[in-house]
């Protein structure tokens, strides 16, 4: 077996722990899934769960395809990468919750490789995971960046986790809304110094997802909610629409290079709203997400 099976093997194993642990804590619903191809090369099989007990959605793909040639964004900026044929493979979930109070959520975890007449011209490993609420609990806030900083220990410690938690927020940045997407978390890319390393710091970050995920889920899943806390989910779930579509790499490559756009668009949310001028009333629950919506030490400010 070669290492990018080895790496393979790992991706779909993750899909499907990670689905069957959300089967269990949502108790209703089951995932479907849809196998494809294509054309180009590869092919990957989509799974989502809808209209869940817990989640309105879920979904997460698995992917492995590849190509004769990268799209001309991809390699305006690695001048290797030009005319190189290329391959790559990946997990990647969204999770849109149905209760206002339990976050909703992405992670990722992918293996890119370029190649020219048969030699590997580049190769390296990238992904995170990160949170959005809508109406912040500092104990999950401070749960999820401890579960990042824990799984970070092995790699660097305290300043690889500074060093990627500093990247998720640059990364999930909407400029033009002037705020982060969510509370951020672990952010990495083009992380190729060791192989076994940084396969490992991979596992790490994609093992670490169910460790972060399922207590918040525990802890906010059955809480009462009206009219109003929906109303504000479905809006702040436009600034997710937003991101995905105006910034995220990722959705970008997979358009621009011929990707399965049902596959790609899967993280967005089932129902969401957008509202012409909405401020949140001063002192509301809705206005104190505001000071959740730029980088913060949260190790250090909700210890």
């Amino acid at each position: 077996m070669n290492d990018f099976d080895t790496i393979r093997d790992y991706l779909t194993g993750l899909q499907d722990r990670i689905c069957q642990a959300i089967e269990g804590a949502d108790g209703r619903a089951r995932f479907t899934e849809d196998l494809w191809e294509r054309a180009e090369g590869g092919g990957g099989r989509t799974r989502v769960l809808r209209d869940g007990a817990v989640f309105e959605q879920a979904g997460i793909g698995f992917s492995d395809v590849s190509g004769a040639a990268l799209p001309p964004s991809a390699s305006a900026n690695r001048p290797e990468l030009a005319g190189a044929s290329w391959r790559a493979c990946g997990v990647s979930l969204v999770f849109h919750p149905r209760n206002p109070y339990l976050p909703t959520t992405h992670a990722n975890v992918r293996h890119f490789r370029a190649m020219r007449d048969g030699e590997t011209v580049a190769s390296w490993f990238g992904g995170g995971f990160d949170l959005t609420p809508f109406y912040p609990v500092d104990e999950d806030v401070l749960h999820w960046h401890r579960t990042a900083r824990e799984l970070c220990e092995p790699f660097g410690g305290q300043a690889r986790y500074e060093a990627h938690k500093q990247w998720c927020d640059e990364y999930f940045f909407l400029r033009h809304r002037n705020e982060t997407r969510g509370v951020g978390g672990l952010f990495f890319d083009d992380l190729h110094g060791d192989f076994d390393q940084d396969f490992a710091y991979m596992r790490a970050v994609g093992d670490g997802f169910l460790d972060a995920y399922l207590p918040i889920v525990a802890r906010r899943k059955d809480m009462t909610y009206g009219e109003r806390e929906r109303e504000f989910q479905l809006y702040r779930r436009g600034r997710y629409v937003e991101f995905n579509l105006v910034y995220d790499r990722g959705t970008l490559f997979g358009l621009q290079s011929g990707g399965r756009a049902e596959s790609i668009l899967m993280s967005l949310p089932p129902r969401v709203r957008w509202e012409y001028g909405f401020t949140p009333e001063a002192g509301s629950d809705e206005a104190r997400l505001a000071a959740y919506l730029h980088p913060r030490d949260w190790l250090s400010e909700l210890a």
